[in-house]
This record gives C-alpha cells, structure tokens and sequence, in this order.
C-alpha cells in the first residue's frame, strides 16, 4: 500500500513525549509570549516551525542524510547554534544587569512593552541552528515507514502529523503564556523568569556542542 498507518499509534505516542519534553523552542516561547504578548510569540511560533519544516523537507528529500554524513558540517551547525544561544542569554543577562544598575532599558528585550526586534527571525533561526532537530528527524521518521510503497510520502505524512502535534502545543504554550502575562507584571517575576530563560539557553548551548 502507498502509505501504511498501522505504524501511527505508536508513532503519535513517542512524538507526544518528544513535544512534550522542554527544549529551546519552550523557553523561547514562554519568555516572548510572557513578555510581550500574543502577536510576537505567534511570529516566533511561525519562525520555528518554519525551520522545522525545512528540517523535515530535508529528510524526506534525502538531502539530510548527505549533511549529517559530513561532520565538519555538523560541527558547524553545532557551533553557530550554541554561539546564537550564548547570543540570546547575554542579551538577557545584559538587560537584567542595565535595568538593576538603573541604566536606560535600551537593550532588546529588556523592555516589556517592546517586543523584539523581529520574532520571526528569532524563532527560525534557533530552530535552524539546531541540527539535533535534524539529527532526530533522521533518526527517528524512517522506523515508522512500515510497509509503505512510497516511503518519501509516508516520511512526509509522519512529519506532518509531528509537526501539527508540536504546533498544538506550542500554540498553547503562547496563549497560556501571553494571558497570564498580566499577572506577572512585576520586575522581580520578569527577572526571574529572564535568569531562568537565560540558564536554559546557557545549558541547552553547552549540551549542543558535548553532544
């Protein structure tokens, strides 16, 4: 048969744990949506899952398999994606120390009111720099091809159905986030919520490069 999907079940159940499971995109989320509302964290959400849907497109072309075939590739890919983590947390750090010296909130981010300054980007370039997206899409699509006929069109439909799971929950990850934003207005619980975005991405970067 063309496609098979006898192998969905199980394959709906391990990508609930994997969308589920924190990662850059949740921070990133949360701290946009937190800080600045709805409009910006959906532009973030959209700059994500457009990197995700190169990703995928990537694998089910088979050019994935080429990239991750070459390690100084991937070294790359690794590098730029934990140097744009280090980016983002020392942005968040240098607005935490400007606004506590009592310096001007001049720094992007560091303003609540302000969003930054393009989500969109801000979004698909964390997602794009990741290769471990990229290296699990590898790993993991190809084991639910079944017996499908035509496996680029059953690698198609599982990255469909992982990336529709993923935006159902990113997408209330943003509502959530921006609505109780309004409760969270003081300079202390943004701070809190900036020094721990800041030590995730700081961690996340570190585990990028070991990995």
């Amino acid at each position: 048969m063309l496609l098979d999907p006898g192998t969905l079940p199980g394959f709906v159940l391990i990508s609930a744990v994997v969308v589920l499971t924190p990662g850059v995109d949740t921070f990133l989320l949360l701290r946009t949506s937190m800080r600045f509302g709805t409009r910006p964290g959906m532009y973030t959400l959209a700059g994500i899952h457009t990197a995700s849907l190169i990703q995928v497109a990537l694998v089910v072309s088979g050019l994935g398999a080429l990239v991750t075939s070459r390690p100084e590739v991937l070294s790359v890919m690794k590098w730029v994606g934990a140097a744009y983590l280090i980016y983002l947390a020392g942005t968040i750090l240098r607005g935490l120390w400007r606004s506590r010296s009592g310096a001007p909130e001049a720094v992007l981010g560091s303003d609540p009111g302000t969003p930054d300054a393009n989500p969109y980007l801000r979004g698909l370039f964390s997602n794009i720099t990741n290769p471990k997206m990229l290296l699990f899409s590898l790993a993991f699509l190809p084991q639910f091809v079944g017996e499908a006929t035509s496996p680029a069109l059953q690698l198609t439909m599982l990255g469909v159905v992982f990336l529709a799971l993923a935006a159902v929950w990113e997408l209330a990850i943003v509502l959530t986030a921006s609505r109780v934003s309004a409760r969270l207005r003081k300079p202390s619980i943004r701070n809190s919520l900036d020094l721990v975005s800041a030590v995730a991405f700081l961690g996340i970067s570190v585990g990028l490069v070991a990995g």
